[in-house]
């Protein structure tokens, strides 16, 4: 078998195994709908390849995904270079995340964080942040979870070690997490 036979096989037995989540899909896109429907708004995060997905997401959010309706109240945490490494050059890097989650999000809203591992210190300390201010958090996670596995209200797990094959779950539950958003909008 080849390098591409072998990847398509594992990326279609990754994907199967999503079916498993769609209950939790159908909350985590509750509580994005709560937020949004009720004047609130979704902060997103994530680190390299998680960090274009949020891009992504909050895009679809503001922009549009496969309907034309209003925008969606959406802020990417990891879009503003000078915010990051300012935060990251005066107090930690740790805090890239949690600093803007505490000057911008409110009780109602939510925290939507992307993580192949589940372990990078800024991820953490924004689910910790989102907490102390209550607001709900929804984590897409791969392998075993992580730490953030505990720190979220909703953990979507690609239980898979592989990145590639964490991040094309994620970025399929993403896209079916804007279908339940789209479809449960209050116009």
């Amino acid at each position: 078998m080849n390098n591409f036979d072998r990847s398509l096989d594992d990326s279609m037995a990754m994907l199967e195994s999503l079916r498993a989540m769609s209950d939790l899909l159908r909350i985590s896109a509750d509580r994005c709908l709560a937020a949004l429907n009720n004047g609130g708004k979704l902060l997103i995060c994530g680190n390299g390849g998680s960090a274009a997905q949020a891009q992504h997401l909050a895009g679809e959010l503001l922009g549009r995904y496969k309907k034309n309706r209003r925008p969606l109240a959406a802020i990417t945490l990891t879009a503003d270079a000078s915010v990051l490494t300012c935060i990251g050059n005066d107090y930690r890097f740790e805090e890239i995340f949690s600093r803007q989650v505490k000057a911008l999000g409110r009780p109602g809203d939510v925290l939507i964080a992307l993580s192949t591992s589940g372990r990078s210190p800024d991820i953490l300390e924004a689910l910790r942040s989102a907490k102390e201010i209550r607001m709900k958090a929804i984590a897409f996670l791969g392998g075993d979870g992580g730490a953030a596995l505990s720190l979220s209200d909703s953990a979507l797990v690609v239980g898979n070690l592989d990145t590639a094959r964490i991040q094309e779950g994620h970025q399929f539950l993403l896209h079916c997490l804007m279908d339940l958003i789209e479809a449960g909008l209050k116009e």
